[in-house]
């Protein structure tokens, strides 16, 4: 009876330190989410100010540039096939690195099921890098 009793308590310290860390994997997302919604907000803020007055041989004659200037920023059938684009280099790049994390895992982890050993533990500078290639992703 007491032997079941140390197993039960030993699963439920494992449940609430998955749970912890599944938490803040959580928040890590949330905050990385964030962090693109302002950079993409400040850009977008950026390249709407942006304007520039140059003088050209004298005060008099000068040339000006603008964010209204360039009708490639304007044209709505650009932006549609922008969108487009940005969402096809999305997905490519999200199953490119789904892909990435796959084989990674399989590195440092292996399979026993499929008798596939973790290569990590020989070749660990090929593992390291592979894992910052991954996070670079």
């Amino acid at each position: 009876m007491m032997k079941a009793v140390l197993i039960e308590s030993g699963e439920a310290s494992k449940a609430v330190t998955g749970h912890g860390v599944n938490r803040g994997f959580s928040v890590f997302d949330l905050v990385l989410r964030i962090v693109a919604i302002v950079g993409t907000l400040a850009g977008a803020i950026a390249m709407g100010t942006a304007e520039q007055t140059l003088p050209f041989v004298t005060q008099l004659v000068q040339f000006s540039a603008q964010y209204g200037d360039f009708d490639s920023f304007k044209a709505g059938k650009s932006r549609i096939l922008l969108i487009f684009l940005d969402a096809i280099m999305l997905v490519l790049l999200t199953s490119g690195a789904s892909a990435a994390a796959a084989i990674v895992y399989l590195a440092h982890n292996g399979n026993s099921s499929a008798n596939w050993f973790s290569i990590c533990q020989q070749y660990t500078d090929f593992c390291l890098r592979s894992a910052g290639s991954l996070i670079g992703s």
